[in-house]
């Protein structure tokens, strides 16, 4: 009996037609495009203005661009996944009204949030489930609609994300095609970090939170960048040692976009030229959940069937990790 692995078969995608560039933002906030360009990589990033909609939205848009390309009738489709960190709301689950506003009706669904590495650790989620042999195609999805906790008076973070949503099937192979390994880590050492402070159990929302504006991302850039940097560059390192691939035999890495600097830094750890790594964070900024589904709905074109990718990712918590994937498809 052929050992079952769990092989990306689709892959679909969808951003907000309103474009923040560094010049709109050099009219809110102290700042200009040399300075954000240089320090990120960031040229312009997506914004949903639309009321009433919220990271929902971009993920059922993701899907459906998804189903449209591959011909994925929604009824047949086991489990629904959403990556976020920017639920629509509390308690109710995102990925529940996902599932049925798309039409999976024989799904079960639920969120994954692990910040910027909630894509990540959702990939190795939805592979454990196909690999069980229970299940036969799972939709990833990652999306975030970041614009919604951010204070765009704060220069230190409303340069750096953005909008946007992504999705992936997941379906058995027999080829030993799909996901290989994964090196996956935290630490919440990040805690204080990176976080919302208001909102939650322990300061729950109020008069005094919102005026105070605790609702929106506190970042301290210099250690969240240290600790990225170290934690990206020593999984990914990680798991080609562990895999014996070398800078030649891997043809992919596809990062986590949250800057460029990180990004490679990363792939110089790895040793690979700078051909081999993708990136789009100068289109989008950091979409957060939604930057390696991204990636891979930009760049699908470029991948072969047997390709070695190597994915990888770093959040608040702090959450890393990496993921050793080979490419089930040529696209058509």
């Amino acid at each position: 009996m052929n050992t079952i692995t769990a092989a990306i078969t689709a892959v679909g995608a969808y951003v907000p037609d309103f474009v923040l560039s560094n010049k709109v933002l050099e009219t809110m906030v102290d700042t200009n495009d040399e300075w954000i360009t240089t320090r990120t990589g960031i040229k312009e990033r997506r914004i949903l203005k639309e009321k009433g909609k919220g990271s929902s939205y971009l993920a059922i848009k993701a899907a459906e661009n998804l189903m449209q390309k591959s011909g994925l009738n929604p009824a047949e489709i086991d489990m629904v996944i959403v990556a976020t960190a920017t639920p629509d709301m509390p308690v109710a689950s995102t990925a529940v009204f996902v599932a049925t506003q798309i039409g999976a009706v024989n799904a079960f669904a639920f969120d994954l949030q692990a910040a910027c590495s909630s894509f990540l650790y959702g990939m190795s989620t939805a592979a454990a489930y196909i690999q069980s042999g229970r299940y036969k195609k799972v939709l990833l999805i990652g999306a975030d609609k970041m614009s919604s906790i951010i204070d765009y008076t704060d220069r230190a973070t409303c340069i750096i994300f953005g909008d946007g949503g992504g999705a992936i099937l997941f379906e058995p192979n027999t080829e030993g095609l799909g996901l290989q390994d994964e090196f996956l880590r935290s630490d919440g050492i990040g805690r204080e970090y990176l976080k919302i402070d208001a909102g939650g159990s322990i300061l729950p929302a109020s008069k005094e939170t919102v005026e105070n504006g605790q609702h929106y991302v506190f970042q301290d850039g210099k250690t969240v960048f240290k600790y990225a940097v170290t934690g990206m560059a020593d999984v990914s390192e990680k798991i080609m040692e562990r895999n014996g691939l070398t800078k030649d035999s891997v043809d992919w890495l596809l990062a986590h976009q949250a800057n460029k600097r990180i990004i490679d830094a990363t792939a110089e750890r790895m040793g690979l030229d700078e051909s081999k790594v993708l990136v789009n964070i100068h289109r989008y900024g950091n979409t957060t959940s939604a930057t390696l589904p991204l990636l891979m709905s930009d760049f699908e074109d470029k991948f072969k069937k047997g390709d070695n990718l190597i994915f990888a990712a770093f959040g608040g918590g702090f959450t890393w990790g990496a993921i050793y994937l080979k490419w089930a498809y040529d696209k058509k």
